[in-house]
């Protein structure tokens, strides 16, 4: 399988393309970044798109501000594509179903390569209809390009859809704009910028004398590419044109 890494300047583009150059059934043909050259591993890093048209899936690692543009043109191409990069909430989820229609090629969505970080999104989706309240605290470096994160965003609408709904009623108001978080379908989510972080999230769900929490931290970026292996592996064969999470390929 001959794959291209998009956006491979990076931290997570670069290890990307050094796990993939390292996998047997892999092949590494391609790399593209817009805003820097080099190489890795031998393969040169261009600033032409046109250096991932031989491959049969891209995985997308470019900045947000640049990844719709990015999608169009693999579109193009008939490559199968892997997006890692975050920001992905509704409107653009519905702005990218437009654009990628019936393909040709597949595209799936990945907010959270890492096993654990799934599970953790599971594990909410689960307890969310036994709690009336919740809240997600995400953490991560400051040279994170967006907040909340992709992996937050997805949460936060998982476990909307899974509670039993109503309106949540605060008594606290706001002195300072911002202090209660930010609101997505209903559940607060707080983000958080520090140097020393990787990425980490906490929901916390609050019922009467009681209070559950689930948390992952990742505390190293190679967790993320075991399951980024998997959807390279797997986008070709997925049943959608398009499709969001590893849930369905773990058997979630």
């Amino acid at each position: 399988m001959k794959v291209g890494i998009a956006g491979a300047s990076g931290r997570m583009g670069g290890l990307a393309a050094a796990t993939v150059r390292e996998a047997d059934d892999l092949q590494l043909v391609g790399l593209y970044d817009a805003y820097t050259s080099g190489n890795i591993g031998g393969v040169a890093i261009s600033q032409d798109r046109s250096a991932l048209e031989p491959c049969d899936v891209i995985v997308e690692w470019s900045r947000p501000d640049a990844v719709m543009e990015n999608l169009a043109v693999w579109r193009g191409f008939g490559s199968d594509v892997v997006v890692g990069t975050s920001g992905f909430d509704a409107d653009r989820l519905a702005e990218l179903d437009d654009l990628w229609g019936n393909g040709p090629g597949n595209c799936l969505v990945v907010p959270n390569f890492s096993i654990g970080g799934v599970l953790m999104m599971k594990l909410a989706e689960l307890a969310a209809p036994h709690f009336g309240v919740a809240e997600i605290i995400e953490l991560h470096h400051d040279h994170k390009a967006e907040a909340p994160s992709g992996t937050a965003i997805a949460t936060a609408r998982r476990i909307a859809e899974a509670s039993n709904g109503g309106e949540r009623y605060l008594e606290s108001s706001e002195i300072v704009d911002g202090a209660l978080g930010a609101d997505v379908d209903g559940v607060r989510i707080h983000s958080v910028r520090l140097p020393g972080l990787v990425a980490h999230q906490r929901v916390v769900f609050g019922g009467d004398g009681e209070v559950l929490t689930i948390s992952h931290d990742t505390v190293d970026r190679s967790s993320f590419m075991p399951g980024m292996l998997l959807a390279i592996r797997s986008v070709q064969a997925q049943k959608d044109k398009l499709a969001v999470g590893l849930e369905s390929i773990l058997g979630l």
